[in-house]
């Protein structure tokens, strides 16, 4: 009987704490605004060090410097927007180790220092992020053509964008967000010519969607490349390219104290002409 009782009380309790959270979460307004678009266009310039040793281990530092030069913003909810900023946008420096064990594959892992343009210096925190990967890619040549598949397994860890670790901020973005990146290309060899021409397209994937967007895993960006390698000298080489980005992303904005998620889809094109000097050493 005792047993019996302490059970009822246990119930009683659960169905207290259920119709409480029913309340809260009927107070909350939930809404979800049209979908906004964002054209632009970046002009980036880089550097690449690459250094290959006998035994199949290689070390790669590379740094890329972005400059958007124009962008437009459009939505239902907001007038259009045009922006002309040819200024500093973002920095990449990534440093990675790779293994080719067989001719056709190969791994690699690495680490990036991503550096965002724009934002309130003061705060580290506010315009520094941090992206870890690890890649498997396979690589099969046919005459003067190549083929290449790229996994790529990444996370970028925010360090700002969660205000104060609060259960709000979590629900609005992750600590951690994790990508699985597609990327398969095809390149050219011109038989007596320093030139190799190639394309390339990559697909990247959402692994850990918050809640309030849905939970789903989805496609986040495809990105399109096409270019071409041109060998200065045995060692030197410069990479110019063309690169299309169709992004999407579901944003969420939690406001505690208005009681208010509000979800925002936002879909970006971005154009963006570049050149990478390289060094092969």
């Amino acid at each position: 009987m005792m047993k019996t009782t302490t059970d009822c009380k246990k119930t009683k309790i659960i169905l207290l704490a259920l119709l409480f959270a029913s309340a809260s979460v009927q107070a909350w307004n939930y809404s979800s605004t049209e979908e906004q678009k964002t054209h632009s266009a970046q002009i980036r310039v880089g550097a690449e060090f690459d250094k290959k040793w006998h035994n199949g281990l290689s070390f790669n530092i590379s740094e890329e410097l972005r400059f958007p030069m124009y962008g437009t913003v459009t939505g239902s909810n907001i007038a259009q927007d045009s922006i002309f900023t040819p200024n500093f946008g973002r920095s990449y420096t990534t440093l990675s180790l790779g293994y080719r064990p067989l001719p056709y594959l190969k791994f690699d892992a690495g680490y990036t220092l991503k550096i965002l343009g724009n934002k309130d210096w003061s705060k580290v925190n506010k315009w520094m992020k941090h992206r870890v990967f690890f890649s498997i890619i396979g690589t099969y040549k046919y005459e003067n053509w190549t083929f290449s598949l790229r996994e790529r397994f990444l996370t970028e860890i925010h360090m700002g964008d969660i205000d104060k670790h609060t259960a709000t901020g979590l629900y609005e973005k992750n600590r951690a967000d994790w990508q699985l990146r597609s990327k398969a290309g095809v390149s050219y060899h011109v038989f007596g010519k320093p030139v190799k021409p190639y394309l390339w397209v990559e697909l990247i994937n959402t692994l850990n969607a918050t809640e309030l967007s849905g939970g789903k895993q989805y496609i986040t960006s495809v990105r399109t490349q096409i270019g071409t390698t041109w060998r200065l000298s045995e060692k030197n080489s410069l990479n110019f390219y063309y690169r299309f980005t169709y992004g999407y992303d579901k944003d969420v904005n939690v406001r505690a104290k208005k009681q208010t998620i509000e979800l925002t889809n936002e879909t970006t094109y971005l154009h963006a002409i570049g050149v990478t000097y390289c060094f092969d050493w």
